[in-house]
């Protein structure tokens, strides 16, 4: 007796044979657009960049590095955020071993606080390296961009001529003045948001409520009216804050300022005293406790 199958009785499949072009993986697609640099996800891009090295003579990697500053970073926006991300991680240590003591420093490209670029990773959009912001809010980021195409130009100078030497003044402006001066810039950024008198702006363009606590008004007579009276202390410091992009540091041996530019004009609004071994933080500290007492005597300065 023999006992016949429901699959033996169908018959067989039909062969494979290719109907047209054959699409990679995941799916066919007839409009597919072929990727370009400027459409590259971030990660691939850069990836491309650093094969641009060879494993040869070191002179022949500062070549690959003078051509990135020079020429490949100027050709579109995404290889100039990748080109960047080399050059700024490759000259970092010689950056930070040119910071004299008792100067700090801190470089690091800061995005804006809500920009969705603030807590970047990689990520597979196509045009997520094409939106991601140029400049950075920390002040400092500039002199080491100014840093990075000095020192360049002076290391392919030296390979291709035992004639060149490295002038020492070539950095003296950079570390003498630039450097402190933009990092207590960046720290009175830091102390002025905190204690409420410099307002950043945000990615969509305005100015986010400070969210630092304000001084503490003094007791009332009774709980509704301590409420209005902080709530009344927080809009009015909210308000009369200073918008950093309107305020600049002037930075010498002997003193510091802060110097608020409109319109109109140019001035220094604060100026403290300051000696050669002082910290930074203790100048951008001094500055931000005059600039308190400032905005408090001129809450309708009406710079915004």
């Amino acid at each position: 007796m023999v006992i016949l199958d429901e699959k033996m009785l169908l018959p067989p499949p039909p062969p494979y044979i290719a109907a047209g072009p054959v699409s990679p993986p995941p799916f066919p697609s007839s409009n597919r657009v072929p990727p370009t640099l400027v459409t590259l996800p971030p990660h691939l891009l850069l990836r491309i960049v650093y094969e641009t090295f060879s494993q040869g003579k070191v002179q022949s990697q500062r070549k690959v590095l003078y051509w990135l500053t020079m020429s490949l970073r100027l050709v579109n926006r995404a290889l100039y955020v990748a080109c960047m991300h080399v050059l700024r991680s490759t000259y970092l240590p010689a950056y930070a071993s040119l910071i004299r003591p008792p100067y700090t420093s801190d470089p690091f490209p800061l995005s804006l606080p809500d920009s969705p670029f603030a807590s970047y990773t990689s990520s597979s959009s196509p045009l997520s390296s094409s939106l991601l912001p140029l400049q950075s809010m920390q002040r400092e980021t500039r002199v080491l961009d100014l840093f990075i195409a000095l020192k360049v130009r002076e290391d392919v100078w030296a390979d291709e001529s035992e004639l060149h030497l490295e002038r020492e003044e070539s950095f003296k402006d950079l570390f003498d003045l630039m450097q402190p001066r933009a990092r207590v810039e960046d720290l009175v950024r830091a102390y002025g948001r905190r204690e409420g008198v410099i307002s950043v702006p945000s990615s969509s363009g305005t100015t986010p409520l400070v969210t630092s606590p304000c001084p503490h008004p003094k007791k009332g007579a009774s709980g509704s009216g301590d409420a209005f009276g902080r709530s009344k202390t927080v809009s009015r410091a909210t308000s009369a804050a200073l918008p950093f992009g309107a305020l600049s540091v002037s930075f010498s041996p002997r003193a510091v300022g802060v110097v608020l530019t409109t319109r109109e004009r140019k001035r220094t609004i604060v100026q403290v005293p300051r000696t050669r071994e002082e910290t930074l933080e203790e100048s951008a500290r001094k500055l931000v406790r005059e600039l308190r007492g400032w905005v408090a005597n001129n809450p309708n300065h009406s710079v915004r």
